[in-house]
């Protein structure tokens, strides 16, 4: 199951097809910075507007570059479609993926017990571990904890969720509810994970009790990513929070616009991509965020 270090990578495009030389790099680079995982074909890598031969050579590509190493593949497997979610996830387990990530239904608003079912069906067809994705700002519905709950209790491969809601309330009850479960020594205890998708909290989520983050930031700060989250799981407290302090300005400068228009643009403007493109609606950053970027960059070294 994929714990610890993860980037949620972004999908770099060339003359509006993926840049597989360059995917293949930025890969073999979370490698080598230590990552313990990576998650092609999320919402960071603009899933919502690849097609799903497109989604599926991402999957294909980071399978095949993380063979042979310490670094596992989560797989973006996520549609507000459940059949299509189901199709994806599929896919990922034939093509050797070691988990599939699965963002919540979006733009549906689907009740409790429609997000419930989503998942399950999705758990249901497949064998390999499953990992909830919780974003409500993106994706207009919300996990709630009894949901989660009850889709830990109900599927075996449901092992972690990742929370990017922002509420760190949420969080703790997700957390007390794994701590309660180790106390009475339910099956829950064992295959019930909280990780953080807000990378402004990870440092927080780590020492509250999660397993591992999934960072927009670990796209261009592999190494500090892994370090952050390795230490806090250590119980390196102090080295942590250096690293969390540290990365304070870049994770603020990262969401000044709509995830993924400023990590591209940051990656670009350090050289990690040739090409700065994006799939409409998405388009280029604004002159603000460009200046943000090159500003807060300056503090910052980069290693390729």
């Amino acid at each position: 199951m994929p714990l610890g270090a993860m980037s949620a990578l972004i999908t770099p495009f060339k003359c509006g097809k993926i840049d597989t030389q360059t995917y293949e790099y930025l890969i073999k680079r979370q490698i080598e910075y230590g990552m313990d995982a990576c998650v092609p074909a999320g919402t960071t890598g603009e899933s919502a507007t690849m097609s799903h031969s497109e989604h599926k050579q991402c999957i294909e590509i980071a399978v095949q570059t993380c063979k042979g190493t310490n670094t596992k593949v989560l797989a973006g497997a996520g549609s507000n479609n459940t059949i299509e979610a189901i199709e994806l996830a599929r896919f990922a387990e034939k093509c050797g993926a070691d988990a599939i990530l699965s963002v919540a239904p979006y733009y549906n608003k689907p009740t409790q017990e429609g997000i419930y079912r989503h998942y399950k069906a999705i758990a249901d067809s497949v064998d390999i571990p499953v990992m909830l994705y919780n974003v409500p700002s993106r994706t207009g519905c919300s996990i709630e904890v009894e949901t989660a709950i009850r889709l830990f209790q109900s599927s075996k491969n449901i092992y972690a969720i990742k929370e990017a809601s922002g509420m760190l309330d949420k969080v703790y009850s997700l957390v007390n509810m794994q701590k309660e479960g180790i106390e009475s020594n339910t099956n829950l205890s064992t295959r019930f994970h909280v990780l953080s998708g807000d990378d402004a909290l990870n440092h927080g989520i780590l020492c509250s009790g999660g397993s591992g983050v999934v960072s927009v930031t670990g796209n261009i700060f592999p190494k500090e990513i892994a370090d952050l989250c390795h230490f806090a799981m250590e119980q390196k407290i102090d080295e942590s929070l250096a690293i969390s302090n540290k990365l304070y300005g870049i994770n603020k400068a990262l969401f000044f616009e709509s995830n993924p228009i400023p990590i591209k643009a940051a990656m670009f403007l350090q050289g990690l991509i040739p090409t700065l493109e994006y799939r409409l609606p998405l388009c280029e950053p604004s002159k603000a965020c460009m200046t943000l970027l090159e500003k807060t960059l300056q503090h910052y070294e980069v290693q390729k």
